[in-house]
This record gives C-alpha cells, structure tokens and sequence, in this order.
C-alpha cells in the first residue's frame, strides 16, 4: 500500500491507466483511519449517517451542522486518502448562492477535500460556482426513483440493465454536462452495466458508482458499515459481506456481560487483585 497523499490528478490518473478507484464512506474517526491504513483512495462522509448509524426513518432529516460534526471527525482519522462530504438536503434545492455558502462553511470548518452533490445534474450552476469559489465537486447523479418513472421502468430494476436507450442518452448529456460544470469526480447512481460503460467513456473525470454499480465503472463506493457486516440485522442471517462484525460484536458483548454477572475480571480492563 502507498502512503503517498491520494490527489484529484492521480485519481485522474489511474482512470487513464485502468486502475480502479476505492470510495468507502465512514462516519466516524476510528473507522475512518481503518479505511485510510486499508489504503482506499476516497473516504466519503455519508449523509447516510442518519438513517444507517443514528436510525433516522427520514433520510432528509440531516442537518448541515450535523454533517460539519461528522466530517470534522472522519478528516481527524485520514492522512493519505481524499475526504468528501456530503451536502445534506436544502443547500441546493435552495439555490446557487445557498449551495455556495455551505461548501465554503463545509470546507472552512471540516477541512475537508472536496463536497459531494446529491442530484447535481439538475444544478450545474451551482456546481459551477462552488468549482468557481475554489472547491471541488464530487457529482451524483443518475437514475432515480423520479427519472425511472419518467422512462417507465420500475426503479428495482435499475441496476439490471434494462433501461430504455433514451435513458441511456440522458445519463451520458448530465454526465458531460457536470464535467463542463467543473465536477472532478462523478457518483453515478444505479449506472447498470449498459449505461455504465457510456458515461465512462463519455468523460474524461473517474466515474464511481455505489449500488447497481459494477466493473464497468472507474471505481467502487461502498459504505464501510456494509462491507464489513455492521448492522443488527445480521445477527439473524449470515451477510454477503467480506465480514459479519455483527455478530463478532453481539457475541462479545454477551461475553462481556457474562463475566460481569459471574462476577469475574472483565477482559481489557483494569486489573482487581483477588478479595481475601
């Protein structure tokens, strides 16, 4: 693994030689300096934290402060690889002056690399002057649930490839037209393995991809959460994940308390002499 600082232009780089660029999101600072010593080359913070660490129902619910709390965390964890954030929901629904407001509060108060747009190819001139004001943009965009009912296909089966040519098209007009905008990395969304490899090769920026992703694309996301098998459900059914640490976890605890009802030394903490 190199320990050299991972840059926007070796990420460029690497697509240029096809080598694959790794995006994992993190939350948190322990987790984050995992990933940067695994040597990925990305570590996105997630405005996913709500739903998938905090149990939020509503995904929207995350706030812009919550999200500079998170970020300052994770950028503390990471000393090689690129650190996005995402912006939450508001900042660029509400316009282009709003959008650039909280990417420099974002970048000023996290430090973080660059900021990652949720549905941006509806916003190019917000991506534009968020590149203008001197940070870089980290673009999603996509098949949605909006866009697949648009086109008639069940968004279920966005990832499978069967999506209408037309569709295909649109995908390759955002992609160009959020490189023109200034994006320096995109986060294709549901790309599928025939829309996929067009907007690859329609642009000239590494083209990521989380769900209904796949080898076509310049690189992967994943949530770290997700790979290693960090989540509660998983205690009753054994993960497709490269780990189960849920129930690592589960059973460690259930050790822990154990002890602890037994009366016993607990592992890991301070040593009790014996009583006499």
């Amino acid at each position: 693994m190199s320990i050299e600082k991972v840059t926007l232009q070796r990420l460029q780089e690497m697509k240029r030689a096809g080598e694959k660029s790794v995006c994992v999101v993190a939350w948190d600072y322990q987790m984050a300096r995992i990933a940067d010593r695994a040597g990925v080359d990305i570590i996105s913070v997630g405005d996913t934290v709500g739903a998938n660490l905090w149990g939020h129902d509503n995904p929207l619910e995350v706030t812009l402060e919550e999200m500079i709390v998170v970020a300052k965390a994770v950028r503390r964890g990471v000393t090689r690889a690129l650190v996005s954030v995402d912006f939450p929901y508001g900042p660029l629904q509400e316009g282009t002056g709003a959008a650039v407001r909280a990417a420099i509060r974002l970048v000023k108060k996290t430090g973080v690399d660059l900021v990652k747009l949720d549905g941006a190819a509806d916003y190019p001139e917000a991506v534009e002057a968020i590149v203008r004001a001197g940070i870089p943009v980290f673009a999603q965009f996509g098949i949605t649930p909006q866009t697949a009912l648009r086109y008639g296909v069940a968004y279920t089966g966005a990832a499978t490839g069967a999506i209408p040519e037309e569709m295909q098209a649109e995908m390759v007009v955002d992609a160009k037209r959020l490189v023109r905008a200034g994006a320096s990395l995109l986060n294709f969304t549901n790309s599928g393995p025939v829309v996929g490899p067009a907007v690859v090769a329609a642009v000239d920026v590494p083209v990521l991809g989380g769900f209904g992703g796949g080898p076509w694309l310049d690189g992967r996301i994943r949530m770290a959460t997700a790979a290693i098998g960090y989540h509660e459900k998983w205690l009753d059914s054994e993960p497709d994940t490269y780990a189960n640490v849920a129930r690592t976890a589960y059973d460690a605890l259930t050790e822990y308390a154990s002890d602890v009802r037994a009366a016993r030394q607990i592992r890991g903490g301070v040593p009790v002499p014996p009583s006499t």
